[in-house]
């Protein structure tokens, strides 16, 4: 009886155990360096399906590119190819956070922090053509590991944990991550699974010569810049002062992005790299009402 359930436990876990969309690859050996890689960027193709094993439909697209097991991404020899003190940025979907986590650790990192992408539409709003089961999904992480001890290089004080821009190919990433990251973290650097070569990077995966990404570009995917609803914030030094009628033009900008787009105090300070002091005072002579401190806006609390 014992072996009967252990045989149905083995169908019922097989069946739920993702197939390829199309045939796996043996990957290419790593690249290696004197000294080992100090920086790794990776974009793994992960397999996903949902519980009944079946690729999810809106994953149906995933067979133009090659995927691969969990545990063949976790036995790729990273370690042995990164310096004594290294660091990892890891892409990873939002509903495979778990997995992300233990490839960084079998990678040897530990997890440290992470970057959010924020994908958005031409006018700044949350791009919400993504996929997704319990909600939409309009970001993507990207896991930050440490192996060693290293910290971030002076430029990462500065930088915050968000990259926002708006899509392109199915599953390229921002091209901003690079050079946030040559800002943030030391050569050499290693792209791991490349959609296509980066100057001053060392690429390895079965499109990293390809001279531009595959996938086609669908009709709203072409990139380019975020046009913030026409609000051109000017560059102002920390202290520097400003005519009345600028700065009455100003805080009716800063207005609009605070009542109506729902942007924080601290959102606002980021977008238009203000000080916080500043934006309080420009809103306050524009007349906004100030939320408390961590109240949600009106029009989120509607929606």
């Amino acid at each position: 009886m014992c072996e009967d359930l252990f045989v149905k436990i083995q169908i019922a876990e097989s069946a739920v155990k993702p197939a390829p969309l199309r045939e796996s690859l043996e990957p290419a050996p790593l690249p290696t360096v004197e000294g080992g890689f100090q920086t790794v960027l990776a974009d793994p193709p992960w397999r996903f399906a949902n519980r009944t094993g079946k690729v999810a439909p809106e994953h149906r697209r995933l067979d133009r590119y090659s995927t691969m097991e969990l545990d063949d991404i976790k036995a790729l020899p990273v370690a042995k190819h990164c310096a004594k003190n290294a660091h990892l940025y890891l892409w990873v979907p939002n509903a495979m956070l778990p997995d992300g986590l233990a490839v960084m650790e079998a990678w040897g990192f530990r997890y440290i922090s992470h970057i959010i992408w924020a994908k958005r539409r031409k006018d700044g709003g949350p791009d919400g053509r993504g996929v997704g089961f319990y909600f939409r999904n309009v970001t993507e992480i990207l896991l930050f590991g440490v192996k060693g001890s290293m910290r971030t290089l002076p430029p990462a004080r500065s930088q915050v944990n968000m990259i926002e821009s708006r899509k392109r190919e199915h599953s390229r990433k921002p091209d901003e991550q690079y050079p946030l990251i040559e800002a943030c973290s030391p050569g050499p650097w290693l792209e791991m699974f490349a959609r296509h070569p980066q100057p001053g990077w060392v690429a390895w995966g079965d499109e990293s010569g390809d001279e531009a990404p595959r996938g086609a570009v669908s009709k709203g995917y072409a990139g380019g810049a975020i046009e913030r609803h026409g609000v051109d914030i000017p560059e102002l030094a920390k202290y520097e002062r400003i005519q009345d009628v600028e700065a009455d033009a100003l805080a009716a900008d800063l207005h609009d992005m605070y009542e109506r787009l729902g942007f924080s105090i601290r959102d606002i300070a980021a977008e238009t790299g203000f000080t916080i002091t500043r934006v309080r005072a420009l809103l306050d002579r524009a007349g906004a009402d100030i939320r408390p401190r961590g109240a949600v806006p009106a029009l989120q609390a509607q929606g």
